[in-house]
């Protein structure tokens, strides 16, 4: 990829200092056309759910550019891309794809960061952050060892048992009996009975559409069967799916609530969510919000 002429300094303003600006700065300097969005593919796209595609469309619509990037070709020691934004639609579950983001991370802006999307993909780290910062979620215990896993479940009686990461409501079980916990470390919940959860979601801290996901299994994922309808954002969902979204450091992500009495409970936020059923343009949303970014960075 050949550097453009133009050069400016430009900020991460809100991200941290690269480790290759001066003591003291934010600045890096800027290599690129004005308004490129650099993008990663989500993998998972298929002819006729391409999230990716959905997004590119208006980029274009509203003025912007964009390119891929191919990860598995790329060399983050070598590449010339400096100070331009990246927008992860999706990344395989695999070291390489994120390492080479995080590489190049250090010198542009990524949208999600490295740090949020391992935040969201780790179980543990997302309920820490939840537990900390008082965002109300199910009680959750995490141990290497079988005898406090099955003296949990003696006490609550049927606990849901969740891997560490994990992703689209796969390896999820609503277990009673020790001989269902399977290999450690064990990540358990109390067991929250529900027909429907709810997927908010959030674009720079504000909830800008929702969703009601019913299903006839234990996760009401789209994926897992589950069916999916817009509902109106009632200020209580906004408020907690906001908190979570910060408190994982996302831009923007998918906020996963399940009504706990009269209130709500956040299960997780995905970091590289898709938007099924949402009653809202979210692809002309997402693409305003880093057209908008790319700009603040040439600013």
């Amino acid at each position: 990829m050949a550097r453009s002429p133009l050069v400016r300094q430009v900020l991460f303003n809100t991200h941290g200092k690269s480790p290759l600006c001066p003591s003291g700065s934010n600045a890096i300097l800027y290599h690129g056309d004005p308004h490129m969005i650099h993008i990663v593919r989500k993998p998972t796209d298929t002819a006729g759910d391409d999230s990716t595609s959905m997004v590119t469309r208006e980029i274009a619509r509203q003025g912007g550019k964009s390119t891929y990037l191919d990860l598995d070709t790329l060399d983050p020691f070598s590449s010339p891309l400096s100070g331009a934004l990246i927008w992860v639609c999706g990344l395989r579950q695999d070291e390489h794809q994120f390492e080479v983001v995080h590489a190049l991370s250090v010198s542009n802006r990524v949208v999600n960061t490295p740090l949020a999307i391992f935040t969201c993909a780790s179980k543990v780290l997302t309920s820490t952050l939840f537990v900390r910062q008082g965002i109300p979620t199910p009680m959750t215990f995490f141990t290497s060892s079988r005898e406090t896993a099955a003296d949990l479940l003696a006490r609550f009686g049927k606990m849901v048992i969740k891997p560490v990461y994990g992703y689209d409501g796969n390896g999820i079980f609503l277990i009673d009996s020790p001989a269902q916990l399977g290999r450690p470390p064990y990540y358990l919940q109390e067991y929250v009975p529900n027909d429907r959860d709810f997927r908010v979601f959030v674009i720079d801290g504000k909830a800008v559409g929702a969703i009601s996901r019913v299903s006839d299994s234990l996760t009401h994922n789209i994926h897992q069967g589950g069916t999916g309808r817009p509902v109106e954002i009632d200020e209580r969902m906004g408020e907690l799916a906001g908190a979570a979204a910060r408190a994982v450091g996302v831009d923007y992500g998918g906020v996963d609530l399940l009504p706990c009495g009269d209130d709500y409970c956040v299960l997780e936020v995905n970091g590289t969510p898709n938007w099924h059923c949402m009653g809202v343009n979210i692809p002309g949303l997402l693409a305003g919000y880093l057209l908008s970014e790319e700009k603040k960075m040439r600013s």
